[in-house]
């Protein structure tokens, strides 16, 4: 008899599951202030909760295809119908959902890095090969779409690239989207952030010149609703079409639905958000820019990211030295041949003016 081990697919053989350290270690002690993982401090507006409480009442019945919701954000982004529009359980369910539609084993799929991790994962699960271009490390970490264009070969089934990044929080210049856009691959641009500097920052346009352009947006950040799981992709109605055959059915909650829809329509409630973690990320970058040897990456996000290389300061002991006073900061692996990247997530403003105290006396010894 064989050992059921012999059944697995070759390639997710020795995958590991993604488990966030950060995360079990914010639930496990709940006074750390979770300044590690791109979340808005701000709870859920009064709209939201009072949504969740009406559809948790329903929580008996199926949803259904989520029509009005995907026709408000097809409105909200100046689309035709809600075919253009495709939810999922999370950004990286869409991640997910799509990857399945266009790789096979051995496929390639090109992504510049440092960027989000769940590339690489939803890759790694189907047998695909990641093709990664590192951006260019000058004063500031920079896109390199020539890069990207020339890794495409006959293997290659998407691109992806998130404006702004995460964790670099910039832009990559609008004439380099259309270069790639150009190329015919599928092309997706991951827009998770882009609601902090204004959707006029946004390459949604793109989608109705080039039928291979996909924007991926999330409510989990500027809306605050990373733990409801709520993402999308925006895309030709034809090619959101055929991606939707791999959606599980109801794979966002009825309660999700209401939520969702509830924080689209409370612009106020986005708005409030917006100013706040736009305020408190420039007071951060501004509070500790005279710092000699620390490197500061102006974001667009809800983040900041720091190199101390050349202070001789490593990231990873300056998030020790952070815990150990009750903030959890995030401490990305070394890159560049720099251990020195540490990055920090806006929280209340108390958390904040402690972290930026915290660094500065890190620095100082």
């Amino acid at each position: 008899m064989k050992n059921v081990e012999q059944y697995f697919v070759p390639w997710i053989k020795g995958l590991k599951p993604y488990i966030s350290e950060y995360c079990e270690l914010a639930w496990q002690d709940m006074s750390l202030q979770r300044m590690m993982h791109n979340e808005t401090p701000l709870e859920p507006s009064k709209k939201v909760l009072e949504a969740v409480n009406k559809y948790a009442k329903l929580g008996n019945r199926y949803s259904d295809s989520a029509k009005v919701i995907r026709q408000e954000i097809a409105d909200i982004n100046g689309l035709e119908s809600h075919e253009n529009v495709l939810i999922g359980n999370g950004s990286c369910e869409v991640v997910d959902m799509i990857f399945r539609c266009l790789l096979l084993p051995e496929d390639e799929v090109i992504q510049h890095t440092p960027c989000f991790g769940i590339y690489r994962l939803r890759c790694n699960v189907l047998g695909g090969k990641l093709v990664s271009i590192p951006m260019i490390y000058k004063d500031q970490l920079e896109y390199d779409p020539d890069g990207i264009i020339n890794a495409i070969t006959d293997r290659t089934k998407v691109i992806v690239i998130a404006n702004p990044n995460n964790p670099t929080g910039n832009f990559m210049d609008e004439k380099d989207f259309v270069r790639i856009a150009k190329t015919g691959v599928p092309f997706i641009i991951d827009e998770a952030y882009v609601e902090f500097a204004g959707l006029e920052r946004s390459m949604v346009k793109l989608i109705k010149k080039y039928k291979n352009v996909m924007i991926l947006r999330t409510l989990s950040k500027a809306y605050g609703l990373a733990g409801f799981r709520f993402g999308y992709v925006l895309g030709d109605k034809d090619v959101i079409g055929q991606i939707s055959a791999s959606r599980l059915p109801w794979n966002v909650t009825t309660i999700t639905l209401g939520a969702a829809l509830a924080a689209l329509e409370d612009t106020e409630a986005l708005q409030e958000r917006r100013d706040f973690v736009n305020s408190e990320v420039k007071f951060i970058e501004e509070s500790l820019k005279d710092i000699p040897g620390l490197t500061i990456f102006h974001s667009h996000g809800n983040y900041v990211l720091f190199d101390g290389a050349k202070a001789g300061k490593k990231g990873k002991d300056v998030a020790a030295f952070a815990l150990e006073r009750g903030l959890l900061f995030n401490a990305p692996a070394p890159m560049y041949d720099s251990e020195g990247f540490f990055r920090i997530t806006p929280g209340t403003k108390e958390a904040n003016r402690k972290a930026v105290e915290i660094v500065k006396e890190f620095f100082s010894k």
